[in-house]
């Protein structure tokens, strides 16, 4: 059974950074293609960037190219989500999910099975 938790949220100044994490409390994620998503309020769930479990290739939404990456440590069966040059609208709730099936990954949520409880990021001087 997966059971992602992530970690690594917490509040920041404007063009600060943060990384996050995300782990499987339940075994090794290097067969799952990771999203992470984010959620603020009032607004809709959105997909900020992915890796796909196939050759760990990434996939970044617009409004964070450039600024996010997103990577994996099978060794410490981790994968991050490094955020740099942090933005007012970048505050929002942090989602990490997990998807078993496909070779690539995708930044919509319906294929992925397994998510974590979320972590906040706030950015604000």
């Amino acid at each position: 059974q997966v059971q992602l938790v992530e970690s690594g949220g917490g509040l920041v100044q404007p063009g600060g950074s943060l990384r996050l994490s995300c782990r499987d409390s339940g075994g090794a994620l290097d067969n799952y293609a990771i999203g992470w998503f984010r959620k603020a309020p009032g607004s809709d769930r959105e997909g900020v960037a992915c890796i796909s479990s196939s050759d760990d290739s990434t996939w970044y939404a617009d409004s964070v190219k450039g600024r996010f990456t997103v990577a994996r440590d099978n060794a410490k069966n981790m994968v991050y989500l490094e955020m740099n040059s942090l933005k007012p609208e970048d505050t929002a709730v942090y989602y990490c999910a997990a998807e078993g099936l496909s070779t690539g990954c995708v930044l919509f949520s319906d294929p992925y099975d397994y998510w974590g409880q979320g972590t906040q990021v706030t950015v604000d001087s």
